[in-house]
């Protein structure tokens, strides 16, 4: 009795997600009183999270712009992802007596799919963002009080207040949290999280290598300005690499340089190196060094190949004026400043839908309120220097855009120049770090005043027409133990690394300063 009750049990769960849509996508005459993804999380969850995995996926997390309004007589109309039909509008008002006064928005939705589901909504100025959700068929209000000033009330009234629809409702967006989450914690279901969202998202293939997944190089085989790629697929920076694998298109996460001595000491160039107060700083330290961390204290699971210079430009690599730059930036701060301005090139062809110029504004202004000096690192005095000015805060800065008759996109576009000097000096991220060695070094003339290497990302470093060619002329122990043999040397992994479009590139003027990066196909167009 309990065999035959267990295999009914078993039963239930592979068929009763069948036969519960099955049903539900059946029912068209009349609008169905529940839908089955409004319920999905009251089932048990053996039956419901795998159909919950299907439905969707960290980009769920991504509100979508559907418009801004300045006015009663400026309507914006679009489809939710529960009510189909919505409209909004602002109305201007001073209940609160105060000097700029305040406004009401109002939002009217109807024709819901179905009486279970509901709409997630952020709305944003400059100056404040907040949220709302709605489950009736009726006009709603969201209230403001007050404009903070004169500048938000210009803004909004020129600009009118961001509307963003969380496109997968409210449990779409739980689901998806449930997706993001694993990704930056440091455990084997973090790892496959990763992995899961790169297979998925960029094509990512993650092939299996023999072991051991380790090799142990021979220093005479490296020589100054040999390139490493590093790629992290746990923990706190596996997370954020992942998530830059994926607005960029490349297929590593972090990058190094060897440089050698002359004693013929081997060294590793680094920006992005942690130091004893767990900064991230530029450092240039042993390789013994270097390897020992990476081989045994790093838990980010990194996989690293080595890309050796052709020999061709290997003989144009001035290693004394290499050495003067790499030691001239040791122990400054890690490059936040361009982090974000390498990837940004396009009005709309670098941003994963639904991202987009208006929920970058938005997500800026959110960490700029919770975290102002962090914010000033990664984009506050970078938006200055665009604008030529100094000083101004985010909220500032978008007002300044808009009396100049711009646009946020447009100056998200606007390239990073090699030569700006921050507030903590010149700010290089650990690929900018490589490259501009590389162009001290001479490898980018006669050219390399036309060249800002901080506008380069991972992958636009590892496609030049740099490295080596010639399969025969690469190391012995190079891909050894491997029966795949890559054109460049993998030297710590279990996965075997892909680097699309490698050494398939030779420098132009201006080169990455206009790219698209959209995935999955991450295209662009010759000599943008």
């Amino acid at each position: 009795m309990f065999s035959i009750m267990a295999s009914s049990s078993s039963f239930f769960v592979r068929c009763f997600p069948l036969l519960f849509f099955f049903f539900f996508s059946h029912v068209q005459a009349v609008k169905s009183p529940i839908h089955p993804r409004d319920v999905l999380p009251l089932l048990p969850r053996q039956v419901s999270w795998p159909i919950l995995n299907s439905l969707n996926s960290a980009i769920d997390l991504l509100p979508a712009f559907v418009g801004s309004v300045s006015s009663q007589n400026h309507i914006v109309s679009w489809k939710g992802a529960c009510f189909y039909e919505n409209t909004a509008w602002m109305e201007f008002h001073n209940k609160s007596g105060s000097e700029f006064g305040g406004g009401t928005l109002h939002i009217k939705v109807s024709k819901a799919h179905s009486w279970t589901c509901l709409d997630l909504y952020l709305f944003a100025t400059p100056y404040r963002v907040t949220w709302d959700y709605y489950f009736l068929s009726r006009e709603h209000t969201l209230e403001i009080d007050k404009w903070e000033d004169r500048a938000e009330y210009e803004y909004v009234k020129n600009k009118g207040i961001s509307i963003f629809l969380m496109q997968a409702g409210m449990l779409g967006t739980l689901e998806a949290l449930w997706e993001v989450f694993p990704l930056f914690t440091n455990t084997g279901w973090g790892e496959s999280a990763n992995l899961g969202f790169l297979k998925k998202h960029m094509g990512a293939s993650f092939e299996s290598r023999p072991q051991p997944w380790y090799t142990n190089i021979s220093v005479d085989d490296i020589h100054s300005g040999d390139f490493l790629v590093i790629s992290k697929i746990r923990g706190r920076w596996g997370g954020f690499e992942t998530l830059e694998k994926w607005v960029t298109g490349s297929y590593a996460g972090h990058s190094a340089v060897f440089l050698k001595d002359s004693e013929g000491k081997l060294w590793v160039g680094e920006s992005g190196h942690e130091n004893e107060k767990g900064e991230d700083i530029i450092a240039v330290i042993p390789w013994d060094e270097w390897w020992d961390l990476e081989l045994n204290k790093d838990d980010s699971n990194p996989h690293i190949a080595v890309l050796p210079l052709h020999p061709d430009v290997r003989a144009k690599f001035n290693e004394t004026a290499a050495w003067e730059y790499a030691l001239s930036m040791a122990g400054k701060p890690y490059g936040y400043h361009n982090l974000l301005f390498s990837w940004i090139d396009t009005i709309d062809g670098n941003y994963p839908p639904p991202l987009d110029a208006h929920l970058v504004a938005s997500a800026m202004t959110v960490w700029s309120k919770m975290q102002p000096e962090y914010a000033a690192n990664l984009w506050s005095e970078a938006l200055n220097k665009r604008l030529g000015t100094k000083g101004l805060d985010l909220s500032d800065i978008l007002v300044e855009i808009e009396k100049r008759g711009s646009s946020f996109d447009q100056l998200l576009t606007v390239p990073e120049q090699d030569d700006w000097i921050y507030s903590d000096g010149k700010s290089t991220s650990c690929i900018a770090f490589v490259l501009e060695m590389y162009k001290e070094a001479g490898l980018f003339d006669p050219i390399a005043d036309s060249i800002q290497v901080t506008e380069f990302t991972i992958k636009d470093a590892y496609t030049l027409r740099f490295f080596e060619n010639n399969s025969s002329r690469l190391p012995k122990w190079c891909n050894d133990a491997d029966n795949v043999k890559l054109p460049y040397c993998q030297i710590l992994g279990k996965y075997r690394m892909e680097l699309p479009g490698f050494n398939s590139m030779d420098p132009y003027p201006h080169m990455n300063e206009r790219c698209p990066s959209k995935p999955p196909k991450y295209s662009r167009p010759p000599n943008c």
